[in-house]
């Protein structure tokens, strides 16, 4: 086993954990009191718990946590934080699509993050002492859950979307 790669890997997400963590926990201020912000605690406290899973194991491994890949993941967290107020500055239903979007991918890599993990365990007795697929059937579950709400937020701010008027678009269509 390539120790270097590993530790690369398990830091990566790791990271990319903050990321979401840092998400969700804007989000809740923002919408503190409804029923959605409680979603997102309760999301966020699952993300925690298998964020856990994963110091435990780098622990267990002897994986140093990567302050550079730490701090990256910090300053991406900011620049999406700044994107999603450029996108929607109100603090909406785009917002909240665009922020649970996020999440949901992160979610699956930390899917994929588990079943590769259960794959290389298989030949790397160090991996193993770890159920990678109650972890992986744990972040589909995740997964789906933040899909509903990403869903319902998709409905109901592009629905009212105005349609697009290109001048340019219209003449090359009348052209043809």
């Amino acid at each position: 086993m390539s120790e270097t790669y590993l530790a690369t890997y398990l830091n990566d997400h790791l990271a990319g954990s903050e990321g979401a963590l840092e998400l969700l926990e804007h989000f809740e201020r923002a919408h503190a009191g409804t029923a959605v912000a409680s979603f997102a605690a309760e999301l966020r406290a699952d993300i925690m718990a298998d964020r856990r899973e994963l110091e435990a194991l780098m622990e267990r491994l002897q994986v140093a946590v990567s302050r550079p890949r730490k701090v990256a993941a910090w300053l991406a967290e900011k620049a999406t934080e700044l994107k999603l107020r450029l996108d929607d500055s109100q603090g909406g239903l785009f917002r909240q699509l665009e922020i649970f979007e996020a999440v949901s991918v992160g979610i699956e890599g930390k899917r994929l993050l588990w079943r590769s993990l259960g794959a290389a365990a298989e030949d790397t007795p160090d991996l193993g002492g770890v159920d990678y697929g109650r972890l992986e059937r744990r972040a589909e579950e995740q997964r789906l859950r933040v899909e509903a709400v990403r869903l319902e937020a998709a409905r109901a701010s592009l629905r009212s979307a105005p349609s697009v008027k290109c001048p340019a678009c219209l003449q090359s269509v009348h052209a043809m």
